[in-house]
Order: C-alpha cells, then structure tokens, then sequence
C-alpha cells in the first residue's frame, strides 16, 4: 500500500506492517509543510493494526538537512516558536514511538536530521555518499537541552564531545567506527537493510515498544518536551 501525505511525504506499507516513509522535499528541511507530512507519515503507521515498524529515509543526496532556516528567518515569532516546537515534539516522538524504528541514511544529515536519525532505534547508511554533522559549533548556536540530552544520550561520550564541540562531519566509515550508525549499505542496499533490520522486530507489543523506549531514553524525551513548550510560550 503507497499513501501520500503533506509535505512530499510518501509511506510505502510493505510486508509484516514495515512501513518506509520516504521524504521527498530537496533537502528535507524542517518548515510546517514537511512536519505535516511527517507528522501523518507517524500516525498512519501508529494506526497500523497488527504488527508494525517505521523505516525513515530521504531522497537523491540528503537524508535531511535539519532546520529550514529561510523559511524560519521570515516567519513572525508566533510562527517561529510553534514550528520548533512541532521539531522538538517530533524527536520526543521518535525515542519513544510503540513500533521499531531505523533511520535509512540515503545522504547527507546536517544538524536537526541528524538528530532524527539520532532518535530512531537504528541508522543504516550508504556507504558511498552523504555526511553526518552536528555544525552547531560553526554556526553560531547552542544546543538546547533536549537536543543536547539527544545526543549524549544516544552517542557514546567521546563521539558527542567531537562531533558536538567541534562540528566535524563524518562519512559512512567513521559514523561506523564512531558508532553513530549500526550498519553501512551500497546506495540501493539502505532501505532493503534497514527493513531487514526491524522485520523480525515488527510483531513485537506496541505498549510494550514504547515502555521500554521510555525506560530508556526518558530523559531526553522529558527535555524536549520541555523545550516544545518553552518554544510555545516564547511564541506566544
């Protein structure tokens, strides 16, 4: 079954309740039109009866670039603030999602996408092509405390000091040998290997996916709900 969503967000439900949710928006950009998609790409799986699992990738080159910063800088404060809280939002609801999840790295994942990818269960990533980087450091901003509870959570402390401090980007062979990701793939090999992943997972309780998630990683999931409502009274 193919079903089209807003935002250039495709979610392809394949065998045993796998879904492959493709974004398919240039870069991938965080703005409303691609939270939209998402956001529906996540309840549709989440609506799946029976056994279920979530494989994220992008298109072409980009995984996803994080942050749309234009359309952020021409946004009023009202607009600012509920759209980064829709992001932060997104990444709580990824670290505890009731179904398993594997991050399919076709390309780049710069910033925001790269802690998307953080906040799947799994990453799988073409061996050919495409950098992780957190650039914060180069470009000016802080990590806010969800993101930063992210990313020490999920990377181990040498790799977070590095990739945090100073802003390095990583091709698929370091990400492996700094255990951002789990896996390498040639480029047609990522989505197939991220189903083969999180198949034999899919039959698993719902309730119980997420309860341990949330043993697991609910520190920063108690962060960036905090940040999402910090950003609504800020835009408020």
């Amino acid at each position: 079954m193919d079903e089209s969503t807003p935002g250039e967000v495709v979610v392809e439900v394949g065998d045993e309740g796998v879904a492959v949710v493709r974004m398919r928006h240039g870069e991938n950009r965080f703005n409303p039109d691609t939270l939209d998609g998402l956001e529906a790409a996540l309840d549709t799986i989440e609506a799946i009866e029976g056994p279920s699992a979530l494989v994220l990738t992008g298109q072409g080159k980009f995984f996803s670039n994080g942050l749309d910063l234009d359309w952020l800088g021409a946004a009023d404060d009202e607009g600012r603030g509920k759209t980064l809280s829709r992001v932060y939002r997104l990444l709580a609801r990824l670290l505890e999602f009731p179904a398993p999840t594997v991050a399919a790295i076709n390309g780049h994942a710069f910033a925001g996408g790269g802690m998307m990818a953080l906040a799947c269960d799994w990453r799988v990533m073409r061996v050919d092509r495409g950098y992780f980087c957190l650039p914060e450091a180069d470009i000016g901003l802080v990590f806010i405390p969800g993101m930063n509870e992210l990313i020490t959570h999920r990377l181990i402390p040498s790799t977070a000091r590095e990739a945090m401090l100073t802003g390095r980007r990583y091709d698929s062979a370091q990400c492996l040998e700094a255990a951002i990701i789990d896996r390498v793939a040639a480029v047609d090999e990522v989505v197939p290997e991220a189903i083969n992943i999180v198949m034999p997972l899919a039959g698993k309780a719902k309730s119980v996916q997420q309860g341990i998630k949330r043993g697991i990683s609910g520190a920063a999931i108690a962060a960036l709900e905090a940040d999402a409502e910090s950003a609504l009274e800020f835009s408020r």
